[in-house]
C-alpha cells in the first residue's frame, strides 16, 4: 500500500509540474505574442481613458470602471491603465502586463492609439490649437448661454424611462432656442462627450464645405491612388457617402473584425481600408462601413494645400463659425481624421450642429453647405431599404415613419448617441450617454412626446 501511495504522490507532483509549465508557457505566449483580441481590448481601454482624461477632464479610474469595463467584454475587466500626465500618454494592458497598448494626446487633435511603434509619427503632427476664443454673449443660446425653459419639456425630460438608462445629457432645441436640457450627475453643459458614429455626419458636412467651395464633386471617381489600376477606381464620392461603395468591410464589433482592427491595431486607418477589395458592384448594395468614413476623411484632407491646413479645417470651416468651442475631431497615428467615430463635443455643441442642419446648412444668414446637401440627409436610398440616406444619416424605421414628419433624420452613434433633426418643426433633440444596445433603448418615445408639444 505504501508503494501505491508513494506512486500516487509522485504522479500528483508530475501533474502539478506539468500544469505549472503549461500555465507558465501560456503566460509567456500571451506576453510575447498576444492575440489580436487582447490588443484590441488594451487599445480600446487606452484610447477611451486618454480622450476622457485629456479632453473631458474626467478621472481615469471612473472612466476605466464606467466607460470601459462596466459595459464591455469580460476581458476588459482585467485591463489596467496608467496615465502619464506630463507625457500626455495612457498605457493599458491585461493585468497590467499582457498585450500592452498606448494612446497619446496632441492639443487640438485629441488622442490616438499608437500601435506597432507609431508613437513618433503621431507626435510629429503639427498642433491644431483652439483658434480664436469665442466669447458667449449675454443673450440666448446659441449666441449666449440663456435658455427659454419650457416646464412641460422639463417634465418630459425628468422621466428616466424617456431619457433612458445610462443617459448623460439631453438637449431639446425648438426654433433655435434651448427649451429643455438635463444632465446626469458628473456631467454638465460643458462636458465634451463622444458621439461615436455621429461623427460620420459631421465628416460629411466638411465634405459639403469643400463642395460648396468647388473643390469636390459628388460624381468624382479615381478617389484613391491605390485604386487606379482596378475596378475600385469607378467608386464615386456619392457612393461612399451613401455606404454603397462595394468595398469589403466587416463592421462586427463583437469580434476582431475590420472595424476593430482598423480602430485599435492600425496606425494608418485609411490605408488599411483602401487596401480592401471589392465584394460587390459599386452603387448596388448597402453596407454600413466605418472604414468608408475614414476613407472620406483622407480624400477631403488630400484636397487641401498641406497637412497643417487640413488638420485645422474642421475648426476653421465648421466648428468656429458655429461656435462649437468644445468640439475636437480626433486623428489616428498617421494624422488622418477618424471621421467614422471620434468627435468629442458638449451636448450644447452637438445641438449647435443639429440646429445648423435644421437651418439647411445656414448659420447667421450665411450659407455654409450647398443648397440641397442637407435635404439629401433625409432622402432614403433604395439599396438600404429606406433606412439610410444619401448623406451619412439614418432615417426612422418603417414602423415609426407614419408618426414622424417626412424630413426627419438622425445622427446615430454607438451606445445610444443620437441627434434627431426635424427641420419642418424647427426641432433638434440631442441624447448622449452610455447605453449598450442590449438595453433596447430607443429615443422614439421621447421624440414623439416632444412632437406632441410642438405640432
Amino acid at each position: 500500500m505504501r508503494s501505491v501511495g508513494s506512486l500516487l504522490k509522485r504522479l500528483a507532483k508530475i501533474v502539478l509540474v506539468l500544469l505549472l509549465l503549461v500555465v507558465a508557457g501560456g503566460l509567456v505566449w500571451l506576453y510575447t505574442m498576444p492575440p489580436d483580441l487582447l490588443r484590441v481590448g488594451s487599445g480600446y481601454a487606452a484610447k477611451i481613458v486618454c480622450s476622457n482624461v485629456f479632453l473631458a477632464g474626467r478621472d481615469e479610474s471612473e472612466v476605466l470602471a464606467e466607460d470601459v469595463q462596466a459595459p464591455g467584454h469580460p476581458l476588459l475587466r482585467l485591463m489596467r491603465v496608467s496615465v502619464d500626465r506630463p507625457a500626455q500618454r495612457v498605457s493599458a494592458a491585461l493585468l497590467g502586463q499582457i498585450a500592452p497598448s498606448a494612446a497619446v494626446y496632441r492639443p487640438g487633435l485629441g488622442c490616438a492609439v499608437v500601435p506597432q511603434g507609431s508613437t513618433a509619427a503621431a507626435l510629429d503632427l503639427p498642433e491644431a490649437g483652439p483658434g480664436a476664443a469665442v466669447q458667449a454673449g449675454a443673450g440666448l443660446w446659441p449666441n449666449g448661454e440663456g435658455v427659454e425653459a419650457n416646464a412641460a419639456v422639463a417634465a418630459l425630460l425628468a422621466r428616466d424611462d424617456l431619457v433612458g438608462p445610462g443617459f448623460r445629457a439631453v438637449v431639446v432645441v425648438r426654433n433655435g432656442a434651448i427649451v429643455g436640457e438635463r444632465y446626469a450627475a458628473g456631467f454638465n453643459d460643458k462636458t465634451p462627450l463622444l458621439g461615436w458614429s455621429m461623427t460620420k455626419t459631421v465628416n460629411a458636412a466638411l465634405i459639403g464645405r469643400l463642395i460648396d467651395e468647388g473643390r469636390m464633386r459628388l460624381d468624382e471617381r479615381n478617389l484613391m491612388p491605390q485604386w487606379a489600376g482596378d475596378a475600385r477606381r469607378d467608386i464615386t464620392l456619392a457612393q461612399l457617402l451613401a455606404m454603397e461603395s462595394g468595398l469589403a468591410f466587416n463592421e462586427d464589433y463583437g469580434t476582431v473584425a475590420d472595424v476593430t482592427r482598423m480602430l485599435y491595431l492600425q496606425p494608418d486607418m485609411a490605408a488599411f481600408t483602401a487596401s480592401l477589395p471589392l465584394e460587390g458592384t459599386p452603387g448596388q448594395r448597402f453596407s454600413y462601413s466605418s472604414g468608408t468614413a475614414v476613407l472620406l476623411s483622407r480624400i477631403w484632407m488630400d484636397r487641401l494645400s498641406d497637412r497643417a491646413t487640413a488638420l485645422a479645417f474642421p475648426r476653421d470651416a465648421l466648428f468656429a463659425p458655429l461656435g462649437m468651442t468644445s468640439a475636437v475631431m480626433e486623428v489616428d497615428a498617421s494624422g488622418t481624421f477618424v471621421g467614422s467615430s471620434y468627435l468629442y463635443a458638449s451636448a450644447r455643441d452637438w445641438a449647435r450642429f443639429g440646429l445648423f442642419l435644421a437651418q439647411n446648412g445656414m448659420w447667421k444668414g450665411v450659407r455654409l453647405l450647398p443648397d440641397g446637401f442637407v435635404a439629401a440627409m433625409a432622402e432614403p436610398t433604395t439599396a438600404s431599404g429606406g433606412w439610410y440616406s444619401r448623406m451619412q444619416t439614418w432615417l426612422p424605421r418603417p414602423s415609426e415613419r407614419a408618426d414622424m414628419p417626412a424630413d426627419t433624420f438622425n445622427l446615430q452613434g454607438h451606445d445610444g448617441q443620437t441627434v434627431t433633426v426635424i427641420p419642418s418643426r424647427g426641432l433638434v433633440v440631442v441624447r448622449l450617454g452610455l447605453t449598450p444596445w442590449s438595453a433596447r433603448y430607443s429615443t422614439m418615445p421621447l421624440i414623439k412626446g416632444i412632437l406632441r408639444m410642438y405640432p
